[in-house]
């Protein structure tokens, strides 16, 4: 696994943290462990799934999805953050 630099340097987690966990969990099968380590998974892939096919085609239209997907992969990265770190926190 690679170290995440920013919370080597600054001490917390990032946006990013624990995507490669999660992605070990999701090829091991092991779904719900997966959206756990990391919320965001599943919105994330789709994303790259969607950045794939803009790079097939520079449409105007897969260009408008593309960022479409990009912002809502950004709110889930947000709310899985506050999952992981405050909501779980006050449990």
């Amino acid at each position: 696994m690679l170290p995440c630099l920013f919370k080597t340097l600054f001490g917390i987690e990032c946006l990013g943290c624990g995507f490669q966990r999660s992605v070990f969990l999701l090829f091991k099968g092991e779904f719900s462990a997966a959206f756990k380590m990391y919320p965001a998974l599943y919105s994330t892939l789709l994303f790259f799934v969607f950045l794939f096919f803009y790079f097939l085609n520079k449409s105007q239209t897969r260009k408008k999805m593309a960022w479409n997907m990009a912002i809502l992969n950004l709110v889930f990265m947000l709310g899985g953050y506050y999952y992981k770190h405050f909501y779980l926190y006050f449990l």
